[in-house]
């Protein structure tokens, strides 16, 4: 694979993140060119960016991550761009691969399987909310379904590439004509939920054969989760694109999964409070 690509990293105040990606990087044959789009105070990512050959642009004034990202992806002249997170690390040639992929397939999103650095699989792929793929395993616990519906129900399971409703954002691939003609990112969302909301306008297809490590949470859960952000934005969100029934429907199975999962501690009852203050 000799095709060149391009990487969209977003840095927040990420200069330990980004070297350890940028170390990573020298495992993808071939490697992508990057574009680094600085949103937060400097801490020298991007000089180290700028060391390793990467096209960098400051935006001190933290416009968000979408609008960050369609910065940066107006800058890349290959026709396929990955949007990676600085706290993503290759441990094989994955990134390439993908990128080939959605270069023979460039009118969806690509998304590897995302690792925990344990080499637990993250539960970076989600059935579209407000569907029964979504209901099913707030009501049912997953070890208790069939395979088929619990793989439609917790899509990260796949064994071999499927469509799935959206993926986390922290590693997608696609024609960079086709991330253009979608925003890629709503920049009126200024974090969170900003990755279903691309989901939900386009085909995407998860390829559990490409693995990724990631970390996750680097800069956003510096000052504590912030539930009741995430929850505002999912509801928003899934009305604007699905409608309200869809949303309603998604409600309820946020609110059983969080309140079937509040004995297990603060951070579940956390997650629900969020939720019941949202619907009002």
């Amino acid at each position: 694979m000799t095709a060149a690509y391009a990487a969209v990293i977003v840095l927040h105040e990420s200069r330990p993140e980004l070297a350890a990606l940028l170390g990573s990087l020298e495992r993808v044959d071939p490697p992508p060119r990057l574009v680094v789009v600085d949103t937060g105070r400097d801490d020298e990512g991007a000089a180290l960016a700028e060391r390793h050959g990467a096209t960098v642009l400051l935006r001190r004034e933290n416009p968000g991550y979408g609008a960050a990202s369609n910065a940066g992806v107006a800058e890349v002249e290959e026709d396929v761009t990955i949007l990676l997170n600085p706290d993503c690390e290759a441990t094989d040639d994955s990134l390439a691969r993908l990128a080939e992929i959605a270069r023979r397939d460039p009118d969806a999103l690509h998304a590897p399987r995302l690792l925990n650095p344990d080499g637990s699989v993250q539960r970076s792929a989600h059935p579209r909310p407000g569907t029964l793929g979504a209901f099913v395993p707030a009501a049912v616990p997953a070890p208790l379904l069939p395979r088929a519906i619990r793989v439609r129900a917790e899509p990260y399971r796949a064994d071999s590439p499927r469509t799935v409703g959206w993926a986390i954002g922290a590693c997608l691939a696609a024609s960079t004509r086709t991330l253009r003609r979608l925003g890629p990112f709503d920049p009126s969302i200024h974090l969170f939920a900003e990755d279903m909301d691309l989901g939900l306008r386009a085909r995407t297809v998860l390829h559990p054969q490409l693995t990724l490590i990631h970390h996750g949470g680097h800069s956003v859960n510096r000052a504590g989760e912030r539930f009741d952000a995430l929850a505002r934005n999912r509801r928003e969100v899934i009305g604007r694109r699905l409608g309200r029934r869809a949303q309603r429907r998604d409600d309820g199975a946020q609110a059983l999964t969080f309140a079937l999962r509040a004995f297990k501690g603060p951070r579940e009852r956390a997650q629900l409070r969020a939720l019941l203050e949202a619907r009002r």
